[in-house]
């Protein structure tokens, strides 16, 4: 039996079935940095318009985690299809470097006691240490980024930039000195942030307390009483205890209704709507004897419970009927609300008392809790109450309460001297901050969109920004005070400049370091150089700034304004938030014109990644056993405007699907063997329609992917590409061509046809995949023929695929019609397979009846439809003609009949027919193969 093997062109190619990532992506990356990836990126983008993203920068602190992962390779993938589409993209990566985590890791290593120089110093060596940490593990994800210049927040420039950004905002009036209640951490032993809080649960003593009345005359007059005919009280409930010794007023809503009701040994006042709840709480009967409106009891006086002071009754709206006794105890230095409502009724800073010091313990000469430590104070407050007679009720609740981020401590609020942004400060020109703000987000587009409103309703809502810290490790904040009126010197920005010029070059040491006289002269004895530092919010909050038109700046012809912002959801309350309010305090917009937000990372159950739960997905180890591009993989394939939920098995269906890509890919490649495309491509009228068809679907295909990348919709990328390799590609286009690849004469048409074919969609389809497979495109590219560059990102979208021209005969519609005869053909070839009454869909021959529309359709294929149907004979009869045991299939006008050939097969291409052993050299073959082994060669025209 003579071996016709070497008459056959069969695929070969270099490029390996087995992906090898782990090992693999590290040569690669070295690759890139040998070539200067990233910089030929940026000569290449000279003249091209800019597309800004700006990096968030995470936190230098710690090993990363998957949802850092997940935020790198996003903010990557959108910079390749960017690049890919012909912008300059660059991307310069950032670290947040100052604030609370670092200064308390090194005070853990080192001791609490340490010199406040040597303090700063350890934290920027720690600093600069995790950052090298992190940068390796995201250059490993195949983030490309100017990774030998990133910016940091501690970066001596960026420094005084953030002290410039100060400044521009103290001079436009934004800034101003406040006793204010703001969130406080006495692990912190400093204000936090708004993003710096998160709730848990927490036990505490609900109480419900009684102030007698000092004003009792007005009290009568109120629920229109010639007197009372017994002592009266007004019953407070709270969950702060520790609170009641700052207690300075008593809030009621102006329009609910209070009720005075005799309980027996006195009288109770309370809301009408939670007499009854009440009295049940305390084990007391009663009678409502009169009622009045919250606003007749304004003013009236009531006595503390156990010092020798009064409180006031004072209307406030913000009193609700939920719970406790529609009476709300007031201590302004403690609570938002209550600040605000005493401050309205005209108290002055220093009428507020404020006896918890930072630490969390009350001043030494407080009567009673001196020196105690609030939380432990708690019981002892509750049995002086009780002791006094005025406790009516306590019980322990468990409820949600405001706890640091990074202690998980509960939080107080405590009013301090800061300094704020306000939100409703009028400016020097213009418009309020808030107002601003608002503006802004209107002008901001959101993916995904609900990001507006939730934005919208946090600036909305929210109070002045306590910008000040009392840390060491932070950017200060230079300013002089004057030492009597308190007032900030004259020359305030014209001071800062000078302190900007230091820090730039000795970095924030040069203002602790500073002798007010440098700058002051005789003016210094008159003034206090303050200590505070600024919010780390204000650091990342203001690299618009310090970096955009500062260290890093990118020549966007908006100046500091990027195309893109692109974070987690928690950072509508964080970088998002503060990079607003600094944006609009200073240019008055947005710094950026789009904000993406994706979602936290869970694994299959929805929970939350904890060690705990050993549900942890660490994408160190990702990279370790499967390699970054599955991890990439799954995060395009996402949707990640939502919980994005991962783990082992996830990431295995993901490296199915990319085994599914590349082996699509590995076929394209071993198909063009032997092709040179300086030579060997053909012009497209000279293709066979079927392959004219496979460029049009791309062409199409490409059209769809480039305006989902332009819209951020990775997972439809996905989707789109991974559906063409399994459906138009692996079970139509690359199943019907074997034949001709294979058999056909190496020179020929009809190879080189498709060849072309398999040549253009391999260059588009490198192109689709590179900014999602960043290694795996790349490793693509050096095994694509022809002359090519080094890297595929130096190239964009593929213009080499042509759509079919307007009335071609077989067109778009011809082959979706086909496509549905075919798979009612392959569906009872399968049927007749598991029967075993034909081995393999070679051995079948089919007629297939068709009515008369369809019957002239698939003629025009002629002999070619057998090659397109992949059986050894096919023909096509009237559907009346159809005998009784034709197949009725789901295609309409179609019936099918299929006989087992009783031919013999051609050894060469292994179809059954009969005129194999027709040729006395060749008894082996059919006369198709004897052509294409000897002779002129088969002439293809359809596929």
């Amino acid at each position: 039996m003579t071996d016709y093997k070497a008459t056959l062109n069969l695929p070969d190619t270099a490029f390996p079935m087995k992906a090898g990532l782990p090992q693999r992506e590290p040569q690669t990356l070295a690759h890139w940095d040998s070539i200067d990836l990233y910089q030929k990126l940026r000569q290449l983008g000279e003249g091209r318009p800019k597309f800004v993203l700006h990096d968030g920068p995470p936190y230098a602190n710690g090993s990363i985690h998957i949802g850092h992962a997940v935020n790198k390779i996003l903010k990557d993938m959108i910079i390749r299809s960017k690049t890919l589409a012909g912008f300059d993209a660059p991307y310069v990566p950032g670290w947040d470097c100052h604030g609370l985590p670092i200064e308390h890791k090194v005070e853990t290593t080192f001791g609490k006691n340490q010199p406040s120089d040597l303090t700063r110093e350890r934290c920027r060596t720690y600093a600069g240490e995790q950052i090298e940490g992190q940068k390796a593990d995201f250059i490993r994800l195949g983030v490309l980024g100017e990774w030998d210049n990133p910016y940091k927040t501690m970066a001596f420039a960026n420094e005084a930039g953030e002290i410039r950004a100060l400044a521009e905002m103290v001079k436009q009036g934004f800034v101003f000195k406040g006793l204010k209640p703001v969130n406080w951490c006495f692990d912190c032993g400093s204000a936090l942030a708004e993003a710096e809080v998160e709730y848990q649960d927490k036990k505490s003593d609900a109480i419900d307390v009684a102030f007698a009345v000092e004003d009792a005359a007005k009290l009568a007059a109120a629920f229109s009483l010639t007197d009372l005919s017994k002592p009266a009280s007004i019953v407070i409930w709270t969950t702060t205890p520790w609170t009641i010794p700052a207690n300075q007023a008593l809030n009621v809503h102006p329009e609910f209704t209070y009720a005075l009701v005799d309980t027996g040994e006195r009288l109770l006042l309370l809301a009408e709507e939670l007499v009854e709840s009440c009295l049940a709480r305390y084990g007391l009967q009663g009678e409502v004897i009169a009622t009045a409106a919250g606003a007749a009891l304004e003013s009236i006086r009531f006595r503390h419970p156990f010092y020798e002071r009064f409180a006031p009754v004072y209307l406030a709206e913000y009193v609700e009927l939920g719970a406790g006794t529609g009476i709300v105890h007031s201590a302004p230095a403690y609570g938002e609300d209550d600040f605000r409502s005493c401050k309205q009724y005209g108290m002055s800073n220093d009428d507020i008392l404020s006896p918890v010091q930072s630490n969390g313990v009350y001043v030494s000469d407080l009567p009673f809790f001196g020196g105690q430590f609030i939380w432990k104070a708690n019981p002892a407050i509750v049995a002086k109450l009780d002791e006094v007679g005025a406790l009516l009720k306590h019980e322990a609740i468990q409820h949600s309460y405001m706890h640091c981020w990074r202690h998980k401590t509960p939080l107080i609020y405590r009013a301090t001297a800061q300094w704020f942004v306000g939100m409703d400060k009028q400016p020097e020109q213009g418009a309020t901050l808030r107002e601003r703000a608002l503006s802004a987000i209107e002008q901001t587009e959101f993916v995904p969109a609900w990001g507006q409103a939730r934005l919208h309703s946090m600036i909305a809502g929210r109070p002045d920004w306590c910008i000040s810290r009392q840390r060491n490790w932070g950017v200060p904040i230079p300013f002089f005070l004057h030492k009597e009126s308190g007032e900030l010197h004259p020359r305030t920005v014209e001071l800062m400049e000078q302190v900007a010029a230091r820090v730039e070059e000795q970095g924030i040491e040069a203002w602790f370091k500073l002798d007010a006289a440098e700058l002051l002269g005789a003016e210094a004895a008159q003034y206090d150089k303050i200590s505070d530092t600024l919010d780390v919010w204000f650091d990342s909050g203001t690299t618009h700034w310090h970096v955009l038109r500062g260290s890093h700046p990118l020549g966007h012809e908006q100046g500091p304004r990027a195309d893109l912002y692109l974070e987690g959801s928690d950072q509508h309350r964080g970088w998002f938030h503060s990079s607003l309010l600094t944006g609009c305090a200073i240019d008055g917009h947005a710094p950026y014109k789009a904000l993406l937000t994706h979602g936290f990372v869970v694994d299959e159950n929805g929970r939350k990644m904890s060690k705990s739960l050993g549900n942890v997905v660490a994408p160190q180890e990702v990279n370790d056993s499967l390699g970054a591009d599955i991890m990439r993989l799954w995060v395009a394939s996402t949707d990640y405007s939502g919980e994005m939920a991962v783990s082992k098995v996830i990431l295995q269906r993901s490296a199915d699907a990319y085994r599914r890509i590349r082996n699509t890919t590995r076929f394209l490649l071993s198909n063009l063997n032997g092709f040179d495309p300086a030579k060997d491509l053909l012009p497209v009228e000279q293709m066979l329609d079927l392959d004219r068809w496979a460029l049009d679907a791309a062409a199409r295909l490409q059209e769809e992917i480039i305006e989902a990348y332009g819209e951020y919709r990775f997972w439809n990328v996905y989707s789109k590409v991974h559906n063409f390799c399994v459906q138009e590609l692996g079970g139509f286009y690359l199943d019907i061509i074997k034949d001709r690849q294979y058999t056909t004469q190496a020179d020929s048409i009809a190879r080189r046809s498709c060849q072309t074919a398999l040549f253009h969609i391999a260059e588009a389809l490198v192109r689709w995949i590179a900014p999602i497979l960043a290694f795996t495109a790349d490793e693509i590219w050096q095994f694509l023929p022809g002359e090519r560059n080094e890297s595929v990102l130096l190239n964009t979208w593929y213009d080499g695929l042509n759509r079919l021209p307007e009335g071609f005969e077989l067109d778009r519609a011809y082959w979706e019609q086909f496509t549905e005869v075919r798979a009612a053909l392959n569906k009872e070839l399968e049927n007749l397979r598991a029967a075993k009454a034909i081995g393999g869909n070679l051995q079948a021959e089919v007629t297939l009846f068709g009515d008369e529309s369809l019957q002239q359709s698939l003629a025009k294929l002629g002999d070619e439809l057998r090659f397109a149907l992949i059986t050894s004979a096919a023909s096509v009869a009237p559907l009346s003609e159809a005998p009784a045991d034709a197949v009725v299939t789901e295609v309409a006008g179609l019936k099918l009949k299929i006989v087992k050939s009783t031919h013999a097969k051609c050894g060469r291409c292994w179809h059954f027919r009969a005129d194999v052993g027709s040729n006395a050299a060749h008894p082996e073959l059919c006369e198709r193969c004897v052509s294409n082994v000897e002779g002129a060669g088969e002439v293809r025209k359809h596929v």
